[in-house]
């Protein structure tokens, strides 16, 4: 009888052996991602010598030297070797919210955590029922009736009052929301067998992306009007808002099309063999594969959008970006500039952030039943 290896017994036949181990640890960690070659450990270097040089220094002036209160004598004192955070304890309020009434500053408030927590709430695929409709009906009517009042006791405040991180949700919402359908059925037009009808949904896409947003934001301000029928009014914020639907609806276009080119045409050739028509094989096969395939570009376009909202100023339409330079109008104030930046941005940091982690956190779960 034979003695057993050294190595233990032999795994019977048929039955897969376990991988060797990964070497894993710290050390093995750094010695692959940041010293693996000469060139890598040179940059590795360079890199830690910059941050032991900066950061230091941006600590002293971010946190160590800096005045959080809203004393501008203070700020003044400092002569710019600290930041000056009181322009934010001072003015954050007229930043967030615009030109909204200030006694009226819960409104807004309450409007925006709606708009969030609906977002987070569709976030989660199990959310994705026909019930959502109605509860984003349900959110955006809150939004508007918190916002616009004039019902229930609540003072009516005009829409070319509203400004700030209310306005710049509800313009991406909107936006997006709207621009999804019309660019799903650009796309399906554009790769139609008609020729009219491609060649129409084709000029549209081409026109619209030739030209920057600020001409779309321009046109809808001021031609939209003379174009609309008569009777049929909107105000500023609803011709932007529809200009910006119109602009993404044309990229979004794009971005469907190219799910639709990467699909596999066996997925459509699959549904005509199982009796499927054309409308259902688009609706319950190939789109919702398509859809899948461009989640990163559908996230992208989500960010373009998020981050163009700032260019309404041009149109007397304060975002959040807008609203910065009204509370730079103060003279007292406006040389402490940098400091209302860096806290604007790291709002729009943040929120681009957090839709990043989302889109990754999505895509892996929606992809899951597809890995091998």
């Amino acid at each position: 009888m034979a003695a057993p290896s050294a190595a233990g017994p032999s795994a019977p036949a048929g039955v897969a052996r376990p991988p060797p181990p990964r070497p894993g640890g710290a050390r093995a960690w750094l010695r692959a991602s940041l010293f693996g070659s000469p060139s890598s450990a040179a940059a590795t270097l360079l890199l830690l010598a910059g941050l032991a040089w900066l950061l230091p220094r941006a600590l002293d002036w971010l946190l160590f030297r800096a005045v959080f209160r809203a004393d501008y004598e203070a700020c003044r004192a400092l002569e710019y070797t600290g930041a000056c955070w009181g322009f934010v304890a001072e003015k954050h309020r007229l930043v967030l919210f615009g030109r909204y009434p200030w006694g009226e500053h819960w409104r807004p408030l309450l409007a925006t955590l709606i708009l969030v927590a609906t977002l987070a709430l569709s976030g989660h695929p199990r959310a994705w029922r026909r019930g959502l409709l109605a509860v984003w009906a349900v959110a955006l009517a809150a939004f508007v009736l918190l916002m616009r009042g004039g019902v229930l006791g609540l003072s009516r405040v005009e829409s070319g009052s509203w400004g700030g991180l209310p306005l710049t949700i509800i313009l991406t919402v909107v936006a997006m929301a709207a621009s999804l359908p019309l660019g799903i059925g650009l796309a399906l037009g554009r790769r139609s067998r008609l020729p009219l009808l491609r060649a129409v949904s084709t000029l549209y896409i081409e026109l619209v992306r030739g030209v920057p947003l600020i001409t779309v934001l321009f046109v809808a301000s001021f031609l939209f009007p003379l174009l609309l029928p008569a009777g049929l009014r909107l105000d500023a914020l609803g011709r932007v808002a529809l200009g910006m639907t119109l602009f993404q609806a044309a990229y979004m276009a794009e971005v469907v099309r190219a799910g639709l080119q990467a699909l596999p045409r066996g997925q459509g050739e699959a549904a005509a063999a199982l009796g499927l028509s054309t409308w259902q094989a688009q609706r319950r096969v190939i789109l919702p594969q398509a859809l899948l395939l461009v989640i990163p570009n559908f996230v992208n376009s989500l960010l373009s959008t998020f981050l163009d909202t700032s260019l309404v100023t041009v149109v007397s339409i304060y975002d959040l970006t807008g609203a910065l330079r009204l509370a730079l109008g103060d003279p007292l104030w406006r040389n402490f500039f940098l400091e209302g930046y860096l806290f604007v941005a790291a709002i729009y940091f943040t929120c681009c952030l957090a839709m990043s982690r989302y889109s990754r956190w999505l895509e892996g779960r929606l992809s899951s039943g597809r890995r091998r």
